[in-house]
C-alpha cells in the first residue's frame, strides 16, 4: 500500500485510477477517514495555488476535481461512519437570467476539494430558489456568479432576497467576469472572488468572521 503523501500526488496531477486505487487501499486497510482526507485536501490545495499563480489552467483542475470526485465517492461513506462532515455547507448558482456556468462549477469543484459542502442549484437560478436552499440545507455560505453584465443586477436582488428572509448571518460571496471589488461592496456583498482558487480562500474568510 502506497503512503498517503502518493494519494495527494496523485489528485494533484489528475491521475484518477492511482487516486481512486489509493483510497480504496487505505480505506480497506482502516486508514482513518481524516488521514484519507486531509490527503485529498491537500492535493486540491495545491491545485488552487498553481491555478491562481497561472501555472496551470482550467483544463488541469477540471482533471484534479475529477479526480478528487471519484476518490470522496469511495471515502464519503466511511466519513460518515466516523461522523466527520464538511466545514459547513455552501448553496452555489449563477442568478437569474443568465445560463453561463463554467466559473460557478470551477467554484464549486474548487469549494468540495476544501472540504466545504456544496448544493449546486445550477444557472438562471430565481432569488427564492437560493433561499429555500439555504433553508433547507442549514447553509453558511452562498456564492452568487454572473458573466454578463445585464444579469449582474440580479445579485442585488438575491442578496436583498437573503436578508428580507432573516438570513443575516449568511455570507454572500460574488465572482465572475465583470463583477468587481466596488461592485460588491455596493450591492452589500460579504465577499468577492476574481478566480476560483480565490474563492476557497475568500470563503473561509467571511465564514470565520
Amino acid at each position: 500500500m502506497q503512503d498517503l503523501q502518493a494519494l495527494t500526488e496523485a489528485i494533484k496531477v489528475g491521475n484518477r485510477a492511482d487516486a481512486t486505487r489509493i483510497t480504496q487501499e487505505h480505506i480497506d486497510a482502516g486508514t482513518p477517514a481524516r488521514d484519507i482526507l486531509d490527503a485529498l485536501i491537500a492535493g486540491m490545495d495545491d491545485v488552487g495555488r498553481r491555478f491562481k499563480a497561472n501555472e496551470i489552467f482550467v483544463p488541469e483542475v477540471l482533471i484534479a476535481a475529477r479526480a478528487m470526485k471519484e476518490s470522496m465517492e469511495r471515502l464519503e461513506p466511511l466519513l460518515v461512519k466516523e461522523g466527520i462532515k464538511p466545514e459547513f455547507t455552501a448553496v452555489i448558482g449563477t442568478v437569474q437570467g443568465d445560463l453561463h456556468d463554467i466559473g460557478k462549477n470551477l467554484v464549486a469543484m474548487m469549494w468540495r476539494g476544501a472540504n466545504i459542502g456544496v448544493i449546486d442549484l445550477g444557472t438562471n437560478v430565481q432569488p427564492d430558489k437560493f433561499v429555500q436552499a439555504v433553508q433547507e440545507h442549514g447553509a453558511k455560505l452562498v456564492g452568487l456568479s454572473a458573466l454578463l453584465t445585464t444579469t449582474m443586477p440580479a445579485m442585488q436582488t438575491t442578496i436583498d432576497a437573503i436578508r428580507s428572509a432573516g438570513l443575516g448571518d449568511v455570507k454572500v460571496v460574488i465572482g465572475g467576469a465583470p463583477v468587481t471589488q466596488d461592485f460588491a461592496d455596493r450591492i452589500g456583498a460579504d465577499g468577492y472572488a476574481p478566480d476560483a482558487a480565490t474563492a476557497v480562500e475568500v470563503a473561509k474568510k467571511v465564514v470565520a468572521v
